[in-house]
């Protein structure tokens, strides 16, 4: 199957990470589908993707953090493009300093599990029976390595939201080991921005985007996780760890 007649959903594709990877799958060829809640964000998205591949992108208004909402996102994802091959999961947010635990609510941390772990859960429920079973197909998902450590002060809900994603993506590798769908995790462990924010150490979302693209272009590894913590090891991690 070539990467024309693939079908990529990506999950958070609106996004910094994901817009670097919706970029990178257009231009090696892949057609792309993307839902987000925001009509706003996917005109921005038409307008960043290189013009000759603008008409391999769909764009999709709707909501993937709600069992409803992500079943009729389903159903207006397949009138659309028919079938799904591949899925990468890119959803939540890089960043949150509200103050240590004592000054927030539970309204807070409930805010902060939704947007990290119940929007992936819910568009993995809805989303991945369309690949689960098919050797050609892959379902990636990216994920931050804040649940490992608290990155600063005040961070502390970032390190519980992000922990439980991590844990999900663990409990999938280990609950469905012979799943035939390629099912990998890029964990990414330093910051990502477009290139007019860069700082030191910080990944370039159009680099990042790439290294993501090439993982599900080659589809030869599977229940696997890349690590990334400098914009080296997208080449040493990422890309040759892969070939």
């Amino acid at each position: 199957m070539s990467n024309s007649d693939r079908i990529v959903l990506v999950l958070g594709g609106a996004g910094t990470v994901g817009s670097g990877v919706v970029k990178a799958l257009l231009d090696k060829g892949f057609k792309v589908a993307v839902i987000s809640r925001d009509s706003s964000r996917l005109e921005r998205l038409q307008s960043f993707v290189s013009p000759v591949t603008k008409d391999n992108l769909t764009a999709i208004v709707g909501n993937v953090g709600s069992e409803e909402g992500a079943e009729q996102a389903k159903q207006a994802l397949l009138k659309a493009v028919g079938k799904v091959t591949d899925i990468v999961s890119s959803l939540g947010f890089s960043w949150w300093q509200g103050g240590p635990p004592h000054t927030q609510s539970l309204k807070d941390l409930d805010w902060v599990i939704e947007t990290l772990l119940f929007c992936t859960f819910v568009s993995w429920k809805a989303f991945f029976p369309l690949v689960r079973d098919d050797s050609n197909c892959t379902y990636s998902f990216i994920t931050g390595g804040a649940g490992e450590k608290l990155l600063m002060p005040g961070t502390g809900f970032l390190t519980v939201g992000a922990a439980s994603t991590l844990a999900f993506c663990q409990v999938l590798r280990e609950e469905y080991p012979e799943v035939p769908c390629k099912l990998n995790q890029v964990k990414i462990n330093t910051g990502v921005a477009t290139p007019e924010r860069m700082a030191p150490g910080y990944l370039n979302h159009l680099d990042l985007g790439e290294a993501v693209a090439t993982l599900v272009e080659r589809r030869n590894t599977s229940h696997s996780v890349f690590t990334v913590n400098c914009p080296a090891d997208l080449k040493t991690v990422l890309l040759e760890r892969n070939l």
